[in-house]
């Protein structure tokens, strides 16, 4: 999209009011050249006075939904956004790429119906945005970075990726994002954070999606770069672990809570990923899992996805992970708690079958097992049940065991053959979704704490 037209604004307010009068251009009909026209002025101004007066995140998103709100987007929504998604794969200009992220982020997010994303895939954009994301001159500028990491993320999560996306993400891409995070400052909050752990999220469920659906259909699964990496390279990329903790402690949104679960749920369930963990950050993981399945309220459908979701990842980290060895964290109140869950007799409502089933799993764990059938609440100080353990039967642990190396065979992008428990579970985790913005219930905040 050539610039024809050159501007001398003398102050900021003259850039505004340029603006506004480049936003509210009225054209008739099916104009495309006076469309066109009005979006290259709109692209001038803003790209040539970018570093005078678009200098903050807030401006940059003032200048976009100035656009959003005028008469030249309204009057001809899908020909505008079509022009925007056709710049952004066609310029290579750092505040141009600027602008136009920023407007398909911004009018992306606002779309309730997500033709704006569903227009990026269709035009085959994600590509793109990995081209973009690893550009030297791109990662230098932080901003439009972490613009362009935010537009991947939120186009990723509203919809499937075709198998050439899946196909345009490397080994050295996944790398490259878990060296960013091990580069940044330990603040969580720092913005950049969330970004890029983000993007690793959406993209480890779109692998677990696609693998899958591969499998259920007799093909070869996907290679999941994601888990692959941190298998290769976990040691070298411990912070990414550790801020998975911190998210999931504090996030309140089901479908990011969904997402993090996800990823530990491959993680714990791969033999060579089983120990990412630091042991002190695991024993917080599970003070994290043991408090969200506490404090999720009386049963409906979303909630008990969440639910059937944290505790399906909880019997990997049992049986897999260095707490499965001695000494045991908290032994008693796990197995406390398992009990509270399906036990219909406390404030919780009657438990589903699904539940039960899942609580019951995680019970059998051996080293879990309490020293007699009537010593279930007995434990010492620290939560840890008497050493002494009660022997079980091998036979669905030895499936489920089975189920769990075929897994980690799965999520590397081996063929192998479905069925059992682990493939079940699987394709159910793969399956719990929520929509974005949705808030997790919590029976802590129903009661005003």
């Amino acid at each position: 999209m050539a610039f024809e037209v050159s501007y001398n604004l003398e102050n900021e307010q003259q850039f505004w009011d340029e603006l506004d009068d480049i936003v509210s251009t009225r054209c008739h009909g099916h104009e495309h050249e006076l469309i066109d026209n009005a979006l290259r002025s709109f692209l001038n101004v803003t790209t040539n006075y970018k570093s005078e007066y678009l200098q903050t995140d807030r401006s940059v998103a003032e200048c976009v939904y100035r656009l959003l709100q005028g008469d030249l987007f309204n009057a001809h929504k899908e020909y505008v956004r079509r022009q925007i998604v056709y710049c952004l794969l066609q310029e290579d200009d750092n505040p141009t790429l600027h602008i136009v992220a920023a407007f398909l982020l911004f009018d992306g997010r606002n779309n309730e119906n997500d033709v704006t994303f569903e227009m990026m895939q269709a035009e085959g954009v994600f590509p793109r945005l990995v081209e973009l994301i690893r550009t030297p001159s791109v990662q230098e500028d932080t901003r439009l970075h972490q613009m362009l990491l935010e537009l991947m993320y939120e186009s990723s999560r509203i919809q499937r990726l075709s198998w050439e996306d899946l196909m345009s993400v490397d080994d050295t891409f996944v790398l490259y994002l878990l060296e960013i995070i091990e580069g940044i400052s330990d603040d969580v909050d720092d913005p950049y954070h969330y970004p890029v752990i983000r993007v690793l999220l959406v993209l480890n469920e779109q692998y677990l999606v696609a693998s899958t659906t591969q499998q259920a259909k007799g093909r070869a699964g996907v290679t999941n770069r994601i888990i692959k990496a941190l298998s290769s390279h976990g040691t070298t990329y411990k912070i990414f672990g550790c801020n998975l903790i911190l998210l999931l402690n504090r996030e309140s949104e089901t479908s990011l809570q969904l997402l993090i679960l996800k990823v530990l749920y491959l993680l714990f369930g791969n033999p060579t990923t089983a120990e990412y963990f630091y042991t002190n950050d695991l024993h917080v993981l599970i003070d994290v899992i043991l408090r969200n399945l506490v404090d999720l309220p009386a049963d409906s459908p979303a909630v008990n996805a969440l639910r059937h979701t944290y505790l399906r990842v909880l019997y990997p980290i049992l049986s897999n992970s260095q707490i499965s060895k001695p000494p045991h964290y908290k032994r008693g109140r796990i197995y406390e708690i398992l009990h509270v869950l399906v036990n219909s007799g406390n404030h919780f409502a009657p438990v589903d079958e699904t539940t039960q089933r899942l609580v019951t799993r995680c019970i059998a764990v051996p080293w879990l097992q309490p020293a007699s059938p009537d010593s279930s609440s007995v434990s010492d100080s620290n939560g840890h049940a008497s050493a002494t353990q009660s022997p079980i039967s091998n036979g669905p642990e030895h499936v489920i065991g089975n189920g769990q190396k075929e897994l980690a065979r799965r999520t590397l992008g081996m063929s192998v053959q479905s069925g059992g428990e682990s493939s079940t579970s699987v394709l159910e985790v793969a399956a719990h979704t929520e929509k974005p913005g949705v808030q997790t219930p919590s029976r802590g905040r129903g009661m005003g704490r």
